[in-house]
């Protein structure tokens, strides 16, 4: 079951995110995500992202339904998965691999953890935002930005200050 959503995830997300709309950027688009496929088929980056892949499809198929969490939650919508999913493939190839969470209110959660004091929550609402919390050190971070087929920066850098060495 778990193949099977990721196929259908594949199908439904196949052409890539542009902000271009000539037939020039159209193409771009479609080299890049020819190499970053090729890529992922790779020992190097396709073991690791087919299951975090996989991952993301069981947080989704576990909490579709009301009340997944017994205390009433909202379900997870197919809408809400699938920008989840975008997002994970907007992702940079070698990037720290997030875990996957649901919240009650029906939002997806990618979570990189490093310590108890470096750690970072990107929440993906059905309406296409992405609500960020997190703790560096004795700093807080928090917003929201929007998705649009591109990781925002901000969350980009967060993500490398979470992972630092």
């Amino acid at each position: 079951m778990i193949m099977e959503a990721t196929a259908t995830a594949l199908i439904c997300f196949g052409m890539p995110a542009s902000r271009g709309n000539s037939d020039t950027a159209r193409y771009i688009a479609e080299r890049r995500l020819e190499g970053r496929e090729h890529l992922q088929q790779s020992n190097a980056f396709g073991t690791s992202a087919k299951v975090t892949r996989e991952k993301l499809v069981q947080v989704f198929e576990e909490c579709q339904k009301p009340s997944w969490d017994g205390y009433g939650a909202l379900a997870v919508t197919n809408e809400t998965y699938q920008l989840a999913y975008r997002l994970l493939e907007a992702l940079p190839l070698g990037a720290p691999t997030p875990s996957f969470g649901a919240e009650a209110d029906g939002q997806l959660t990618f979570e990189w953890h490093r310590s108890a004091r470096r750690t970072l929550s990107v929440s993906v609402s059905q309406e296409g935002d992405l609500h960020y919390a997190a703790l560096i050190g004795s700093s807080k971070v928090y917003g929201t930005e929007p998705f649009f087929g591109e990781v925002p920066k901000t969350i980009l850098d967060l993500i490398a200050r979470v992972n630092a060495v």
